[in-house]
């Protein structure tokens, strides 16, 4: 094996073969021949990928390893880190796309060429892209040993997929392979706060101009952005700024300049006057220098306190602004109402710079326990009149699951985006140009700054919209109690009979079983595990699995991989939790995505009964025997639950029994939903007024 051979750990090789982990450390026990570790450690050790590539091909689990996670897995196991190789790969992607001729002359020479002459290439280009001074540094050709196959894979890549989108799948990948390593701007947010400062996606819409973003992270919010001619970024880590700076090199025409650094210790673009910023600063920051900034000329609305680094960058972001330009930061609730930051939301509400507070619902963003909130500021022009009002929104109401979906929304990958990104542009468009707007309930309201100019200067929505209607007052609550008057008789007539217990002498006779795994070799099943590809659809997540509600999460942007789409008849089993649960995808599911912690499984109708096959795979005793036990979290392995091995007759026989205990199931649903419904009605309406006792 070369030394310079990827390295591959038991989660790599699952992905690899779409199995489970539990497979995995079953393969190791059961078969002699299964490579040996290469590095790692003892409780994780790590493979050769080519060995393990080998392998899995002859033992028949893997027909051929697809280029994307061939590539991956070098990334993966590069000696310098995953990192530089993909800021590696990305400077090469760039390459390939501002300059494609001069590809084919490199890939033409040997490693040892390849690897002294690339350098001389990556200068050019990214000088040309960046200028002398920026965030993506040219490897020098000792840095690129060991890395020529890495490169040379990662443009038959590009070749199949596109640079951009190649470069977003592998930064994709690592993001996911390190959740608790970045802190990331979901794309619903993402896009909201591009469409409230710029326009983007809306018939509003106008060339944006000049974007900052001076915590730009990965570069979610500056992606955003539709339209504008120089993107400018800054971060304090500087993986993230040369990952960024990528990014956007290859997903935009604009201008890209991206620094590392601290923006508020060591502002990279003090001169910039820009049309618009978006942030999504670090929330809680006690360190953010507040003992050697406080003369600092950004501090035009007062000195931040220690505690509030949150106000600080509103600041730096109005600084960074040519005036009449927008800035949005997404900001924790607590900044909108402590006592130490009074004075300068006040400072903001008097000059006009803040503009509106826009109340998210909790799981929009991390940290995702909390609802976060959106300010929108404009820097004041001279000679023009501050605003006296202050828009603000709450989309608590807006976020929830559509009717009869099942629970509300309020859950991380769970929330309504449409509906909110709608709501809130609704009330921000007209009132951006009116300067008011009709109040709505519960929703949004204009409310004259006066108001707000006490001791607290509390900005908080909720505590200055009035209360929505009460849901439609006596009238609708009738409704909802003939609703389920009607669902509880539907409820009675559908539960089972009861049965005679077989007697104590007429034991069952054991049926001869066979494992799903085995199921999946004969080809009378097959298996797909979910993932996250790219899309604009829907997505089963197994909280709508686990509740029987609709599909209510969405694809991720920005991603190369295509999705599991589910089909009538497939069965889907959530593998995390430890509970004995299996649905049957019906018409009104069926085209959605197949999110992630979710098997799915395709029974050949000439050989398996969808219902029979669901129901045997919840039985208790069947999941017990199939789960894996850890410290913190159970996790089923699909491919050894059992079923009977009986006639496809029999099998429809079990099936329709399966079939009605279903629909009981959803029947107990619904009525438990209504009744929920009826009695914070009746409370809300005995309150408010409009149910008279």
């Amino acid at each position: 094996m070369p030394e310079s051979a990827a390295e591959v750990t038991a989660a790599g090789i699952a992905r690899l073969a779409g199995v489970g982990r539990a497979a995995v450390s079953n393969w190791r026990r059961r078969h002699a021949d299964f490579p040996k570790p290469v590095g790692g450690t003892e409780a994780s050790p790590s493979f050769a990928l080519p060995e393990v590539e080998s392998w899995l091909r002859a033992q028949g689990k893997l027909a051929e390893v697809p280029l994307r996670e061939r590539v991956w897995q070098q990334i993966a196991g590069h000696p310098a880190g995953a990192v530089t190789a993909l800021v590696q790969s990305g400077s090469v992607l760039l390459l390939v796309h501002d300059r494609p001729a001069a590809w084919p002359g490199l890939a033409a020479l040997s490693d040892e060429r390849f690897a002294g002459l690339l350098p001389v290439a990556l200068e050019e280009v990214l000088t040309a892209r960046y200028g002398l001074e920026r965030a993506v540094r040219t490897p020098a050709p000792a840095e690129l040993d060991g890395a020529v196959p890495l490169l040379r894979a990662v443009v038959d890549l590009a070749a199949e997929t596109g640079a951009r989108q190649a470069f977003e799948f592998l930064l994709g990948r690592h993001l996911d392979a390190n959740p608790r390593q970045y802190t990331l701007t979901p794309p619903g947010p993402a896009a909201l706060m591009a469409a409230l400062a710029t326009g983007s996606g809306t018939a509003a819409a106008r060339p944006a101009g000049t974007v900052l973003d001076p915590a730009s992270g990965t570069g979610t919010l500056l992606r955003a952005v539709d339209r504008a001619t120089a993107l400018y970024g800054q971060d304090a880590d500087p993986d993230l700024a040369a990952l960024t700076a990528l990014r956007l090199a290859l997903a935009d025409g604009a201008e890209v300049r991206v620094r590392p650094g601290d923006s508020l210790r060591a502002d990279a673009f003090p001169q910039l006057a820009a049309d618009a910023v978006l942030c999504h600063p670090p929330f809680n920051e006690r360190n953010w220098g507040h003992d050697e900034l406080a003369y600092d000329p950004r501090w035009e609305y007062g000195f931040p306190a220690r505690t509030e680094s949150e106000l600080a960058w509103v600041q730096h972001a109005l600084a960074r602004l040519r005036p009449g330009g927008t800035a949005v930061l997404l900001m924790p609730p607590a900044a909108a109402s402590r006592r130490s930051g009074r004075r300068i939301r006040a400072d903001l509400l008097r000059k006009g710079a803040l503009r509106a507070v826009v109340a998210l619902p909790a799981g929009a963003a991390p940290p995702y326990g909390i609802p976060l909130h959106l300010w929108v500021l404009r820097r004041p022009a001279p000679g023009v009149a501050a605003s006296p009002e202050l828009l603000l929104v709450d989309t608590a109401e807006q976020a929830a699951a559509p009717a009869g979906a099942g629970a509300p929304g309020g859950g991380r990958d769970k929330l309504d985006w449409q509906a909110v990104h709608t709501a809130v542009l609704d009330a921000w468009l007209p009132f951006d140009k009116h300067g008011t707007v009709d109040e709505t309930p519960g929703a949004s309201r204009s409310v004259p700054v006066i108001e707000l100019l006490d001791d607290d200067v509390d900005l908080a929505p909720a505590r200055h919209l009035p209360p929505p209607a009460a849901a439609g007052g006596a009238a609708e609550l009738a409704g909802v109690r003939d609703r389920l008057t009607e669902t509880l008789r539907r409820t009675a007539a559908l539960t089972p009979p009861s049965e005679q217990p077989t007697a104590r002498a007429e034991a069952p006779a054991r049926l001869p079983l066979v494992t799903v795994g085995e199921l999946a070799r004969t080809g009378a099943l097959e298996l797909r595990a979910g993932g996250t590809g790219a899309g604009t659809g829907r997505v089963l997540t197994d909280h709508d699995v686990l509740l029987g509600q609709a599909p209510s999460g969405t694809l991720p942007e920005g991603r190369s991989e295509e999705p599991v789409v589910v089909a009538p008849g497939d069965v889907v089993v959530p593998v995390l939790g430890g509970g004995a649960v299996a649905r049957v995808v019906d018409g009104a599911t069926a085209g959605a995505a197949l999110g992630r912690n979710l098997q799915l499984l395709r029974p050949d109708p000439a050989a398996l009964d969808p219902w029979f096959l669901a129901g045997f795979l919840r039985g208790t005793a069947n999941t017990r025997q199939a789960s894996s036990y850890a410290s913190t979290a159970t996790r089923l392995d699909v491919r050894r639950l059992q079923l009977p091995r009986l006639p496809l007759a029999e099998q429809q026989r079990y099936g329709e029994r399966f079939r009605a205990l279903a629909e009981f199931e959803d029947a107990l649903r619904l009525a438990g939903r209504l009744g929920e419904q009826l009695v914070q009605g009746m409370y809300d309406g005995l309150t408010d007024g409009t149910v008279k006792p």
